[in-house]
């Protein structure tokens, strides 16, 4: 056995080498993140692609900086393959253990993660971090159904829609920031407070609660009927079920003077399995 002195072959090998250390040391703070704070992966397949990568560089790497006898290469390559074999069985297994729901925000600074077992139905929302990491924050409220929907209603608000085990739909809200800049918590309905249209819809926001006039039929949803989430945004429940989804835009602007009326606009989201696209409403004065 004896070492390349090709000069581009050597430089390849020795990136492919370090590529290999790369996604090493990345899968040992991963062990280490996940054994004492609960940090995951956005999606548990990357696990066993990482260790793909890292198997892939170092055979690359022993390849172009070695050179090998026609046996020793024939070994590398047979362990090889059944080192990819062997995790693309596990990455199988583990995707029907558990069911990733992940998507990027649309300005990509976001990633919303929801991992569901669907054995038991139980669905749990992660915060990310770092891109790829993620926290687990709270369990959905409701036990899923193994029917999916995800909309972003701005780049950092996503709406999950899912039906639950008596088959009602649910709607859970990931929210990645506020429209306050961080100073204090406000709650969603006082803030849209007064009368909202576009789309061929009217929101009406008072003491009463929040009515949805949509295709000509109005409905009050009273203030306990409705669930709010973050600083974001609010979901109007009938029945124990999800029907609405109101969102602030990025443009809404909190007022400090509650009497200074509001700016910017806001979302109006339809609760169904069907493809439907959120409307945009601004604010008008009441008659």
């Amino acid at each position: 056995m004896k070492i390349n002195r090709n000069k581009w072959t050597t430089v390849l090998g020795w990136c492919s080498l370090l590529l290999a250390i790369g996604f090493f040391g990345l899968q040992i703070g991963y062990l280490v993140m996940h054994r004492f704070f609960q940090v995951e992966y956005i999606d548990n397949q990357l696990f066993f692609i990482i260790n793909c990568l890292c198997f892939l560089g170092i055979t690359v790497s022993l390849l172009l900086l070695l050179v090998l006898t026609r046996k020793m290469i024939w070994i590398l390559s047979g362990a090889a393959i059944l080192f990819f074999i062997v995790n693309g069985v596990l990455l199988v297994e583990n995707s029907q253990e558990t069911n990733n729901i992940t998507s990027i925000s649309p300005d990509w600074k976001h990633v919303f993660v929801v991992k569901e077992n669907p054995a038991t139905g139980a669905a749990i929302y992660y915060r990310s971090y770092y891109g790829i990491f993620c926290r687990p924050k709270q369990v959905l409220p409701y036990r899923a159904n193994d029917r999916y929907k995800l909309k972003w209603l701005a780049n950092d608000s996503a709406a999950l829609t899912y039906t639950d085990a008596n088959d009602k739909i649910q709607q859970f809200i990931g929210t990645y920031g506020d429209r306050g800049g961080g100073r204090s918590y406000y709650y969603v309905g006082a803030e849209i407070h007064g009368q909202w249209q576009g789309g061929g819809a009217l929101v009406i926001s008072n003491t009463k609660g929040i009515s949805v006039t949509e295709a000509g039929t109005t409905e009050l949803f009273e203030w306990d009927s409705i669930v709010q989430f973050g600083t974001l945004a609010v979901v109007l429940k009938r029945d124990d079920q999800a029907v609405w989804t109101l969102s602030l835009n990025k443009d809404f602007e909190i007022h400090s003077d509650a009497s200074e009326p509001a700016t910017g606009t806001i979302r109006l989201y339809r609760a169904t399995m069907e493809n439907n696209e959120p409307l945009t409403l601004r604010n008008e004065p009441l008659n």
